[in-house]
């Protein structure tokens, strides 16, 4: 497989990641290309649940789906608190976190900076 067809793979996944938070309503859903900042992954997406409840529901229907696709995540952390779930998808990591969570961490900035600076 070349390059090429992995980095497409890669847009693809986070392409349906994207969709199945969006089919249930995860908020302020953004995604970040970490592939010149990573060896672990390409993307990163993450999104705001409304509730511990919400932030599960949002995680485990990712998962459902991802294996009704023949995808089977190599992980998942946080599902019993609520208050973080990190799901991974190898090319893809999805955080789905509350909202004073995603506030506290601040993921995208982190992420988003860049060294030296």
């Amino acid at each position: 497989m070349s390059d090429e067809d992995i980095r497409v793979q890669a847009v693809e996944l986070k392409d349906f990641a994207v969709d199945k938070l969006d089919d249930l309503k995860g908020r302020d859903i953004v995604v970040l290309d970490v592939s010149d900042r990573s060896d672990v992954t390409d993307y990163m997406v993450v999104c705001t649940g409304t509730s511990k409840t919400h932030v599960r529901s949002l995680a485990e229907n990712l998962v459902s789906e991802a294996k009704d696709a023949g995808l089977q995540p190599l992980g998942i952390e946080g599902k019993e608190s609520g208050e973080w779930v990190l799901v991974d998808l190898s090319a893809v990591i999805v955080h789905v976190m509350q909202e004073q969570t995603r506030d506290h961490y601040q993921l995208e900035k982190l992420w988003s900076a860049h060294p030296g600076q």
